[in-house]
């Protein structure tokens, strides 16, 4: 039995205090949080704990083992770094948003079952949700709402799938689930959709660079990374994952490299990246699954700070496109240092980490002869170093100078961003750090001549083909988007379809239900003789010819001015009562034949 705090319940608790705290007490405390969180990370034994009564079912809101651990340890590390780089903000919403945040992601790691897993889950989309929002534009308000939209969708899949699981076995214990029923595809899905598995992944590339500039930091490490633990926890050895993901490598760096917004052009090798991941869990050996662990860690680390890299331009600059940017070099040169350890950390260069944790996932495909999965990774290894580390590099830093002249960031964020490029660095030269983290235990052997020789020809035929084809390049200010095309424009026609034929029909059936027919069944309870008559030659009038029409017409205008008459000279009671007996026999007719 644990009895110690969840590292999650250190963030999540540790957020209440953030309003009342202020200046140097609040930046102190803000890094205390993940420390504290460490502390008890470092000192949880295997096990479960914090267990709850629920109905009938017990909750677990703690459960340790290699898996959540090696999450764990990360998602506090990047906290960590993360708090570093934002502690010169004044207001402390997006601070609470993101302990909140960074809380219900450790929540959902160390959750034992599926309805903490669940509560955690939907934590985490909402608070996100506020560091989009916090950049106060009216593109964020947009992207957020989209955000939310879409997250909600996913969580309402993924519980109708825990439901009907929870049905069918009786049991809601978080572990390995056969992809057979119908429950189990629902889950899937609401975890493809965190992983942004194409097409779910519009959201991300959509919003991420709408984020603030602290806001995308923390964006960048947890959402699609809990993603790639459940589907480790709940979907190993999934042959359709292995595709997809294969598929999501690839079709990242393509729409990468035609991304002029230097934070979209990284949202989308989010994408691709954690594409490695799924086929790694897809492939499902132990070799493939240490591999997606180890690449998510890593991937942490170095997608943080290319987020932090990018951010520090928009911050400094005011500007995000690399058409408007070039010659940063001169006044930036410390940030550029520290953004290309990213961008080689990303790229797989040998002694940067994403070459120590991303030959796993390829290594894994070779041996299990996934040729044409091995194929996709390689095209998809280079078009990463071409769009990262020799695009965005060279347009924004260098290329033709476009006269801007600042100065570096803040001093925080390049301390924050200084730590990420040592850990890059440090796991790239002493791999056995990370891999003693691994959960399942595989060997593996990074530094041999055969894979740096690759992989060095490899990166510099990239380089010579960047430089050669340079001019066709060159990023233009134009706007593109992908799967979200589909929910963006299929938005604006179904809010035209509510405003315009929808509502033609609405108003229509409200002046029916609540103006024709009570007005009509007035004139019926007045007069019930000369409303039908009134009605069947309104009705003859489309029958007949032009003379007959005006006759109709006449003896209808007649009718219609003494109507209703008196009641008492023209309607006696025998024939009230008869329509009275006859109305309420016809309703009572229709309402059983109805039934």
């Amino acid at each position: 039995m644990i009895d110690l705090i969840p590292p999650g319940f250190v963030f999540i608790f540790g957020a209440i205090l953030l309003p009342l705290l202020k200046g140097r007490v609040r930046q102190a405390y803000l890094l205390l949080l993940p420390i504290l969180a460490y502390l008890s990370l470092l000192n949880l034994p295997e096990g479960t704990g914090f267990i709850l009564k629920f109905i009938d079912y017990e909750l677990i809101l703690l459960r340790v083992d290699k898996v959540s651990m090696i999450f764990g340890h990360i998602f506090v590390i990047m906290a960590f770094i993360g708090f570093v780089y934002a502690i010169h903000l004044k207001g402390f919403g997006e601070h609470i948003a993101a302990s909140l945040y960074i809380g219900s992601s450790l929540g959902v790691v160390f959750a034992g079952d599926l309805i903490t897993f669940f509560i955690f889950w939907e934590i985490m989309a909402l608070s996100s949700t506020y560091l989009i929002w916090a950049r106060k534009t009216k593109a964020s308000y947009n992207a957020g709402f989209r955000y939310i939209v879409i997250h909600i969708l996913g969580g309402l899949a993924l519980l109708m799938g825990i439901i009907m699981h929870v049905a069918e076995t009786g049991c809601i214990a978080f572990n390995l689930m056969e992809l057979t029923g119908l429950s189990s595809y629902l889950i899937l899905i609401g975890f493809i959709l965190n992983a942004a598995v194409p097409p779910f992944s519009a959201w991300l590339s959509d919003a991420y660079p709408e984020a603030t500039v602290t806001g995308a930091v923390f964006l960048s490490a947890f959402t699609t990374k809990t993603a790639v633990y459940a589907l480790i926890r709940a979907f190993p050895d999934t042959e359709l994952l292995a595709w997809a993901g294969a598929i999501m490598t690839l079709y990242g760096v393509i729409f990468a490299v035609l991304a002029n917004d230097i934070r979209r052009l990284l949202a989308y090798h989010i994408i691709s990246q954690v594409g490695f991941m799924v086929a790694g869990v897809g492939i499902g050996t132990a070799l493939a699954l240490d591999g997606s662990a180890a690449h998510a860690f890593a991937h942490i680390l170095y997608k943080g700070l290319l987020f932090m890299g990018a951010g520090a331009v928009l911050y400094m600059t005011g500007k995000s496109k690399l058409s408007d940017l070039g010659g940063l070099y001169k006044t930036m040169p410390i940030t550029l240092i520290l953004f290309m350890v990213g961008a080689l950390s990303i790229s797989g260069f040998p002694l940067f980490s994403g070459f120590v944790s991303k030959s796993l996932i390829v290594t894994a495909a070779a041996k299990e002869d996934l040729t044409p999965i091995w194929l996709l990774f390689s095209i998809a290894s280079s078009g990463t170093w071409l769009s990262i580390g020799l695009k965005l590099a060279y347009f924004a830093w260098f290329g033709e100078d476009s006269g801007i002249r600042t100065k570096e960031p803040p001093i925080n964020m390049l301390i924050a961003m200084g730590i990420a490029s040592f850990l890059c660095i440090f796991i790239g030269i002493y791999p056995d750090i990370l891999y003693a983290l691994l959960p399942f235990e595989s060997v593996y052997v990074p530094f041999t001549a055969e894979k740096i020789v690759w992989k060095m020809q490899f990166l510099f035929f990239t380089a010579l083909g960047f430089f050669m084809l340079l001019k066709y390049l060159r990023s233009k200010p134009y706007i593109f988007l992908d799967t979200d095309l589909f929910y963006r424009k299929g938005a604006m026609a179904f809010m035209w379809f509510l405003n315009n034929p929808l509502a033609w029909v609405g108003a229509k059936i409200t002046r029916v239900a609540f103006e024709i027919i009570p007005s009509s069944a007035i004139w019926l309870s007045k007069d019930p003789a000369t409303f039908l008559k009134i009605t069947s030659e309104t009705a003859l009038l489309s029958l007949s010819g032009h003379e007959k029409r005006v006759e109709i017409e006449h003896e209808i205008e007649k009718k219609r001015e003494r109507y209703p008459h008196d009641l008492r000279k023209h309607w006696t009671i025998g024939p009230t009562v008869f329509w009275t007996v006859f109305i309420f026999f016809l309703i009572t007719l229709i309402y059983f034949f109805l039934m």
